[in-house]
C-alpha cells in the first residue's frame, strides 16, 4: 500500500514513519488513521523491520485533528444512535467501524497490537490525537520545541485513542486527571517532570537519538522474544493476579528456550554476538494467547 500521509522507511531494520502533511502541521484525518492502521500491521508482519521510529515532517508532530474538513470533524455517522451493547456485539460491522468507532483508538489499538517496538520522537506540536496517539508507544522521546496538549475539554469532547486506559498508567491518576481537566499546553520539560516523555532533546538531536536508541532495541536480539516481552508487558500488567502472568511467561519461556534460547547461551558461553533466526512474523502457535 502507498501512503498518502505517511512516509515509509526502512533502513537497518529500523523503520521511520513519518507523519508527512507538513503544510497542515501533520493534522490528523481518517484518511492518516487508516493508513496509520495499516503501516502498523504491515510493519508487525515485517521480518525487515526490528523496531519502529514514528515522527511528523517539518516543525510538528501533529497538530490534532484536522478541523477544517466539512461534516463531522471526527467522520462519524450523525444518523446512528449507538449503544454499548453495539460496541460489544457489532464492534466490526461497517456501520459501526466507519460511522461509531473513534479512529485514533483504531489506530492505538494497532500499535498496542505491534508485535515491534515503537519510539515517539516529538519533533513539536503534539495536541489532541497528536499526543494520545503516542501514548501507546513504548517510549517516548521530545524535542525541546515539543508542545503537548490533552485539549479535549477545550473544544467540548472526551480524551480518546484509548488515552483513559494509557495516560493513568503512564504518568499516573493524579496527574492524568490534573492534565485533561486543564487542557493545558505542556512544554517539554514539563512533559519530562510528568514522566510523559523519556528525554528531551536538541530539535537536531531528536531523530538520532531515537534510532539509537530503536538500535539498541533491535540489534542482536530475538524478534521472537522482543515480541512476547512487548505484548506480556502490557497484558500481563493489566491482570488481577500475578497467576496470570505466570501462566503466559511459562509458555513464552518454554518456547523461546528451544531455538532462540540455546543460540543466545550458546553465543554467551563462546562469548560472540548472537544469530538468532526466530521470525516474528512465525510466532509459536499459542501466540497470540489473548484471542
Amino acid at each position: 500500500m502507498s501512503y498518502t500521509t505517511l512516509s515509509y522507511e526502512v533502513s537497518e531494520h529500523i523503520l521511520t514513519l513519518t507523519l508527512n502533511r507538513p503544510d497542515a502541521l501533520n493534522s490528523f484525518t481518517v484518511t492518516m488513521a487508516n493508513e496509520l492502521v495499516d503501516a502498523f500491521g504491515r510493519a508487525s508482519e515485517d521480518d525487515d523491520v526490528r523496531a519502529i521510529v514514528v515522527t511528523g515532517a517539518g516543525k510538528a508532530f501533529c497538530a490534532g485533528m484536522d478541523l477544517s474538513v466539512p461534516g463531522n470533524v471526527f467522520g462519524l455517522d450523525e444518523s446512528l444512535q449507538p449503544s454499548l451493547d453495539d460496541m460489544h456485539t457489532g464492534l466490526d460491522d461497517p456501520a459501526i467501524f466507519d460511522g461509531v468507532r473513534d479512529t485514533g483508538g483504531r489506530v492505538t489499538l494497532a500499535i498496542y497490537d505491534c508485535k515491534k517496538p515503537v519510539i515517539g520522537a516529538i519533533n513539536g506540536a503534539a495536541v489532541g490525537i497528536g499526543a494520545t496517539m503516542t501514548l501507546a508507544m513504548d517510549i517516548r522521546l521530545a524535542s525541546e520545541k515539543a508542545r503537548i496538549g490533552f485539549v479535549f475539554g477545550k473544544i467540548g469532547v472526551v480524551p480518546e485513542a484509548c488515552s483513559s486506559w494509557f495516560l493513568p498508567r503512564i504518568v499516573g491518576i493524579q496527574q492524568a486527571l490534573e492534565w485533561v481537566y486543564t487542557g493545558d499546553i505542556l512544554n517539554a520539560e514539563q512533559a519530562l517532570a510528568g514522566k510523559l516523555v523519556r528525554s528531551v532533546h536538541a530539535p537536531d538531536e531528536l531523530l538520532p537519538a531515537a534510532l539509537e536508541l530503536a538500535r539498541k532495541f533491535s540489534q542482536h536480539k530475538s524478534p521472537v522474544a522482543v515480541a512476547f516481552a512487548r505484548q506480556m508487558m502490557y497484558r500481563n500488567a493489566a491482570q488481577p493476579h500475578p497467576i496470570e502472568a505466570h501462566r503466559v511467561d511459562s509458555l513464552a519461556m518454554f518456547y523461546t528456550s528451544l531455538e532462540d534460547g540455546k543460540e543466545g547461551v550458546r553465543s554467551f558461553l563462546e562469548k560472540r554476538e548472537p544469530a538468532y533466526t526466530s521470525r516474528a512474523s512465525k510466532m509459536p502457535a499459542f501466540y497470540p494467547w489473548w484471542k
